[in-house]
């Protein structure tokens, strides 16, 4: 949070402090009225189904109460804020807690996770503690998108089958994790109309062994040749080192049916995984890597 932010709240509250206090003590007084005969309490003039509200003042206990929350608040806001910048008199914010607990996680656990960076995803497979840990890892940083299973989803790859977009190897694996993938498919639709969306669309049903229309996936042949070939390569099997997908097996990132087939053709797709550099360290990374690359082995 900036200093005018921290500055901002700070003086918000400190008004909000002084009108509380100020309707606390203007409340305080009762006015003497000399229409009321001896005995008789002042009343407000609300009455709630027959209820009549007495305009008495609030008990003392209850007084002091509120005087007690206006220092309390007071005293704090002096102490303890934690407001950005300003970290008050205590010199505590909330963003240096939790940077000291970081600090204190990482010198307690760091031993733990050294001893297994330096061994081969192989051994580590082996291994039943690092996998055990390594789970941990891919449940907490992974799984909300592939799955506590690791089988995907919608727009998520299964990372438990042999279909890898950027290869399957440990490397390849341990590189997407690090610097995570952008996957873009760019939209056909508008270049080569609905006509040639359903055209491709028929010709990637025939590359896949699909039911299709055979007269319209010649014409798509040669539209797909012109456009599609480039990433997908001259036979549909996919480039890899591109992150296009194999169109000539049955794993469909986005659905395989026709109409989603002919939705990715015609407005594209955009996919991302994001780097996990920033966020967890080399060895963990090693970890995960040796999990997934495990997950695909035990399919």
């Amino acid at each position: 949070m900036s200093t005018f932010w921290s500055i901002w709240i700070i003086v918000i509250t400190l008004i909000t402090i002084a009108g509380c206090t100020w309707l606390l003590f203007a409340n305080r007084k009762v006015e003497v009225r000399e229409d009321l005969k001896e005995g008789e309490a002042p009343k407000t003039g609300h009455v709630y189904d027959g209820i009549e509200e007495y305009d008495n003042p609030l008990p003392g206990w209850w007084f002091k109460m509120f005087v007690g929350t206006v220092i309390f608040g007071i005293g704090y806001l002096i102490l303890y804020p934690g407001l950005g910048s300003y970290a008050g008199v205590l010199g505590w914010t909330q963003v240096g807690q939790w940077q000291e607990e970081v600090a204190e996680a990482e010198a307690k656990y760091a031993p733990v996770y050294a001893q297994y960076a330096d061994m081969p995803v192989e051994e580590l497979i082996a291994n039943p503690d690092a996998m055990k840990m390594s789970r941990r890892l891919f449940n907490n940083n992974c799984s909300v998108c592939h799955g506590s299973d690791g089988r995907g989803s919608y727009g998520f790859p299964n990372l438990a089958d042999s279909d890898w977009l950027y290869g399957g190897s440990a490397d390849n694996i341990k590189t997407s994790i690090t610097q995570g993938r952008k996957g873009m498919m760019p939209a056909w639709g508008a270049v080569i109309g609905e006509e040639g969306v359903d055209q491709v669309a028929e010709y990637v049903f025939k590359l896949s062994g699909r039911e299709h229309d055979e007269a319209k996936a010649n014409v798509g042949a040669q539209t797909y040749a012109t456009y599609c070939a480039a990433c997908h390569g001259a036979e549909g099997k996919g480039v890899a080192a591109m992150g296009a997908p194999n169109l000539t097996d049955g794993v469909w990132l986005y659905g395989g049916s026709p109409s989603l087939v002919r939705h990715s053709i015609r407005n594209g797709r955009n996919g991302n995984m994001p780097a996990q550099a920033d966020k967890l360290k080399a060895e963990k990374i090693h970890l995960l890597t040796a999990y997934v690359y495990n997950l695909s082995k035990n399919q």
